[in-house]
């Protein structure tokens, strides 16, 4: 009779355990777009009060991501991503608490988590899968995706079945408590080693820079999706559980592109035109679900959730690539990340506030054109095959 040995099963359970963090570095995140008129209604939030509550958790993300290579130095990459996820974990649970301070107090909290943990596992995935960084990367983002989309087309029925908006954020919590404690064997094993991470400055480095630009961008993408495509096609026409619907469905469209494209795309020398396409295929589908007919909304909403999926996991991916070793990995993924998702938080904000000047969405629909042409203009640099520090 086979058993597998303990050098084998390490991989494999710390494959396992990255998957069940990765599916909740979204929900936080995807849930609250869905309910966002409940939660007005209920709460006489302002527009703007919406607004910031789409855009501090961004923030947040890029605030943790500075402090990713300090929790590395000082706890490890194995029991950073512990505490990332307890994060999570403690920030969900709060909104269920229900008012507006628990809402905005407990999303900022599970945003931190989830933005330390997305500094940490491009180390981790360059230690322990340093043959299989695309497909790991491709795969992680996939379930990513899955809780997102989970997140998004479950947040209005679960509110209906519970009758209660912050009871409905709060189950959150449970898959985070899991991941938690799966997690929490590589926390206390023999790898579990801090203080040990060499320190890499990429600041003046202009390939750091143009990745981090290209991550920024498109981050800002997806988030502004996350936010506002609820309430763009709520705005259209469709009831509240058929925008959250459609904005499930997205988010389901991004787990296939998130596996493939990782794959295919650590194949490959140069990763820009990967990153063009993704582009034109998320400008043409966001134009067609504002000004196109109604009844394209679900494939079209699919369309979007590949070129968004497709982005984030090229952006994962360029990040391995551009590194040569796990400490490259994670210094860029710190700089990519923190200076990206304070750069992605403005679009949300940007993007609501456009609606309320207008009264339209073609203002923002204009600015999510430039966002994404910004973008390739990064990945004309990050897409190249150079190695950041020396070339």
């Amino acid at each position: 009779m086979k058993t597998t040995s303990p050098t084998r099963a390490r991989p494999i359970l710390l494959g396992l355990g990255i998957l069940l963090v990765a599916f909740n570095m979204r929900p936080a995140l995807t849930t609250v777009g869905p309910l966002l008129e409940r939660i007005r209604a209920e709460t006489a939030l302002s527009a703007a009060g919406a607004a910031l509550l789409t855009t501090l958790p961004v923030l947040c993300i890029g605030l943790a991501c500075t402090l990713g290579p300090l929790v590395m130095r000082r706890f490890g990459a194995d029991r950073g991503v512990l505490l990332a996820v307890a994060i999570v974990a403690l920030g969900s649970g709060l909104r269920g608490l229900g008012g507006l301070g628990p809402l905005f107090v407990g999303a900022c909290l599970a945003a931190f988590g989830i933005g330390l943990s997305g500094v940490l596992l491009p180390g981790l995935v360059k230690r322990d899968f340093p043959g299989l960084t695309g497909f790991v990367t491709g795969l992680y983002t996939m379930v990513l995706c899955l809780g997102a989309a989970a997140g998004a087309g479950l947040a209005v029925p679960l509110a209906n079945q519970l009758g209660s908006w912050p009871v409905a954020l709060g189950v959150w919590a449970l898959p985070a408590i899991l991941a938690t404690v799966a997690w929490a064997p590589f926390a206390t094993g023999a790898d579990a080693q801090a203080g040990h991470a060499r320190r890499i400055s990429l600041w003046r480095d202009r390939i750091a820079w143009q990745v981090t630009g290209f991550m920024g961008l498109q981050s800002s993408l997806a988030y502004i999706m996350f936010g506002w495509l609820p309430l763009v096609l709520h705005d259209r026409g469709l009831s509240a559980v058929e925008a959250g619907f459609v904005s499930s469905l997205m988010s389901i469209g991004q787990a296939p592109a998130a596996l493939l494209v990782p794959s295919f795309a650590a194949r490959v020398r140069d990763q820009r035109g990967f990153a063009a396409g993704l582009l034109g295929l998320c400008i043409v589908s966001l134009v067609t679900l504002v000004y196109g007919p109604l009844s394209w909304a679900l494939p079209v909403g699919m369309l979007l959730g590949a070129g968004l999926g497709g982005l984030f996991g090229l952006g994962l991916t360029i990040i391995v690539l551009r590194a040569r070793d796990p400490a490259a990995a994670g210094s860029l993924a710190a700089m990519s990340q923190s200076v990206g998702y304070t750069l992605a938080s403005l679009g949300p904000l940007s993007f609501g506030l456009a609606h309320d000047l207008t009264g339209t969405w073609a203002a923002s629909t204009a600015l999510f054109c430039a966002i994404a042409i910004a973008a390739f203009l990064c990945s004309l640099g990050a897409g190249r095959d150079r190695y950041v520090g020396r070339g």
